[in-house]
């Protein structure tokens, strides 16, 4: 038996919160397209968005530790699909649309140029004058124009929904620019529990990754509230060890636990609060209704801090960040000064493209893997290198 689009699109009318968004009620895409017999919109966009090429090469893009220093820590890649992971439970528990959602987690680190936010600094540094530089902004270039895909038109010709979660995509790391996303209007519930999803997952996995690296000291880290939230929680208070990896795989696993569970408790208060029946009083709120309760969200402030102390700050760390640096920095240099070095269909943009050559380079930058920018850097600098 085969479920047609407009089976799954009743099961969303019945299903669904009433203030979750729906697929019939999409503002539709900027080039008509005809609807799928089996799937709908933003399955399709999700589909689309894991078929691109920016999303394949997120495997090879720095999340803290650079692929070269090991196997086990997350990348752009892995981070992408934990968030899907933790923004489909959230949505589900809520009543939103998880398929809105999930699209939204996947795109949304999809501009990330190579060496995570060290190559982004110094992308928009070199930049400044003509434009700058910023993954959020990249990341709707990528979805609305450097992605050819279709004879018909540029980019994935994504629905409104899956394109206005990108540009209010909204987190400590991110500028939100949504002039042309009805700004004053909030995003979907979908697209404001894509923000949580990323920042708990950044948050918890970070802190993973700096315990498993030695980089961070696990007495310090249980002296966060934070922490002993989660070791009182798992009844461990007699002595907790980790540096253990099955330990800490608990703890880490439990912390994620307590961040969605709470956040799915505080934004169903505050939608009861705000007396939200539908999606347009959601979309009239002054402010997301997405959130942490008062408690979890100083906690985590804290640990952001720590995390910036203590782990981003690190010797090795920064020593990453540095070499970054000047790889980005020197390959930029290389190809503004001398753009024939260019690949033969980067060239050909640069008469086509706002902003000219820094504009065509910086996209050509952006688009590498940390270990394709660190191949590109030998062809070029180093003369035993085959080019």
């Amino acid at each position: 038996m085969q479920i047609p689009r407009q089976e799954l699109e009743r099961r969303e009318e019945a299903i669904l919160a009433p203030f979750a968004m729906r697929n019939s009620h999409s503002r539709g895409r900027v080039y008509p397209e005809d609807e799928h017999a089996y799937r709908t919109a933003y399955q399709r966009d999700r589909d689309r968005i894991v078929h691109t090429t920016a999303f394949r090469r997120l495997e090879y893009k720095t999340q803290v530790f650079v692929y070269s220093e090991g196997d086990h820590y997350r990348n752009r890649l892995t981070h992408s699909i934990e968030v899907a992971q933790i923004g489909r439970t959230l949505a589900r528990a809520l009543g939103c649309n998880e398929d809105l959602n999930e699209a939204i987690c996947l795109a949304h680190d999809l501009g990330h140029p190579p060496f995570g936010h060290t190559g982004e600094t110094t992308l928009n540094r070199l930049m400044a004058v003509y434009g700058g530089y910023d993954h959020q902004k990249q990341t709707y270039r990528i979805i609305t124009e450097l992605e050819r895909r279709y004879p018909e038109h540029p980019g994935l010709n994504l629905t409104y929904e899956v394109r206005e979660g990108v540009v209010k995509h909204d987190t400590a790391y991110d500028v939100v620019d949504a002039r042309d996303y009805c700004p004053d209007e909030r995003g979907t519930l979908e697209c404001q529990l894509s923000n949580l999803a990323d920042e708990i997952a950044y948050n918890t996995s970070d802190l993973d990754d700096g315990l498993r690296a030695g980089i961070l000291k696990a007495e310090a880290v249980l002296e966060l509230a934070l922490a002993q939230r989660v070791v009182a929680s798992l009844g461990m208070s007699g002595g907790v060890d980790l540096n253990d990896e099955l330990t800490r795989h608990r703890f880490i696993r439990r912390l994620v636990g307590i961040e969605v569970s709470d956040a799915i408790a505080a934004t169903s208060a505050g939608l009861e609060q705000q007396g939200v029946e539908s999606l347009a009083d959601l979309r009239a709120l002054p402010e997301n209704v997405a959130c942490y309760s008062a408690e979890l969200a100083e906690e985590n402030r804290a640990l952001k801090s720590f995390l910036y102390t203590n782990f981003y700050r690190h010797y090795r760390v920064v020593r990453m960040a540095s070499k970054a640096d000047r790889i980005v920095r020197r390959l930029f240099d290389a190809f503004v000064t001398e753009p024939e070095q260019l690949p033969t269909a980067t060239q050909q943009r640069v008469d086509t493209q706002p902003g000219g050559l820094r504009r065509v380079v910086c996209d050509y930058i952006a688009g590498m893997t940390d270990r394709f920018a660190v191949l590109e850097y030998k062809r070029l600098f180093d003369p035993e290198e085959r080019v």
